[in-house]
């Protein structure tokens, strides 16, 4: 089979195409033929060994993949590493179907970005009717569905990005009003984005001044919800005791902690394939990639020059 494999930790350059010998299914197991490969933005951190679950040498990164079974029934599957591959053994019992109306990108943007937005707004985010919700990197793959989802329940949606073609892809989606990521004064830019008031609920991935003056702006009892730091840089140490002026709550969100859950994952994709089934959530495939060009897609993400979902073709 073909496959990205990584022999020690490092930027994309480190991830290269080979030949591997194909998966044999243990008990319980099935190999599935890979048709289409999920990107996230932890792949990156898989490679670099940066990432919140500790990475092992050799490495075949990647932890969605859609395949068909040997019985022809096109699924999705979470593979806890080994997804950059033409073929994956992977338990039966994890494999969801995917309804005829879901291409094979769109349930890939499901599976761990769609489940993401779901959870940091209702589950950790304890969205209700009518607040604000301050939508980070809003073009990405999480942010462009935390958009739909925020206003399909009723939020008033800012989205921060940073170019006019992401802003443009924003408003698309559903953004009531968009920010610019570059702004020296961001507490005071989502402020003026939220008509002059402080805003309700927080969704941060960036970490950095970012979330720093993220926190400023939050209303009292508003909520952040912290679940990436894509800059790589830490936010400021924040003593519990700054929190009590205004009521404040910071939340992490890791979904790793969903899984073995069923209501937590499952029955969230089966929500989610349904809103997408009856018209009311549009995945935004972003861009397919070759399996062999895997690097060039890690470049592009890094240096955010992508927008929504991104996939690799493994017949390519």
């Amino acid at each position: 089979m073909k496959a990205i494999q990584i022999t020690k930790f490092g930027g994309p350059e480190v991830m290269q195409l080979t030949e591997l010998p194909d998966p044999i299914a243990g008990a319980g197991e099935e190999v599935l033929d890979v048709t289409a490969i999920g990107i996230n933005y932890a792949d990156t951190h898989q490679t670099e060994d940066s990432y919140l679950a500790k990475q092992t040498l050799p490495l075949i990164p990647g932890i969605e993949v859609v395949g068909t079974t040997t019985s022809g029934k096109r699924v999705l599957s979470f593979v806890g590493q080994g997804g950059y591959a033409s073929k994956v053994s992977v338990a039966s019992a994890t494999l969801i179907p995917i309804p005829d109306g879901v291409s094979d990108g769109a349930a890939l943007a499901m599976a761990v970005q769609g489940t993401t937005a779901f959870h940091i707004i209702k589950t950790v985010g304890h969205l209700k009717k009518g607040e604000s919700v301050v939508v980070h990197a809003g073009a990405g793959g999480v942010g462009s569905i935390a958009i739909q989802l925020a206003k399909f329940w009723g939020a008033f949606v800012i989205a921060v990005t940073s170019s006019d073609e992401k802003k443009k892809l924003c408003i698309e989606l559903g953004a009531d009003a968009v920010v610019d990521a570059k702004a020296e004064d961001l507490k005071g830019a989502l402020i003026a984005a939220n008509n002059g008031k402080p805003v309700d609920l927080i969704l941060e991935m960036v970490g950095g001044k970012t979330f720093d003056q993220s926190l400023e702006a939050l209303a009292p009892f508003g909520r952040i919800v912290f679940y990436g730091m894509a800059s790589r840089q830490a936010p400021q140490l924040v003593h519990p005791g700054s929190l009590m002026h205004g009521s404040r709550t910071i939340s992490g969100f890791w979904l790793m902690n969903c899984f073995g859950k069923k209501e937590l994952l499952v029955d969230v994709l089966i929500e989610l394939f349904g809103l997408i089934v009856g018209g009311k959530l549009k995945p935004h495939v972003g861009g397919t990639y070759p399996l062999s060009a895997a690097a060039d897609a890690h470049r592009a993400m890094l240096s955010r020059a992508t927008t929504g979902k991104i996939v690799l073709d493994p017949k390519r």
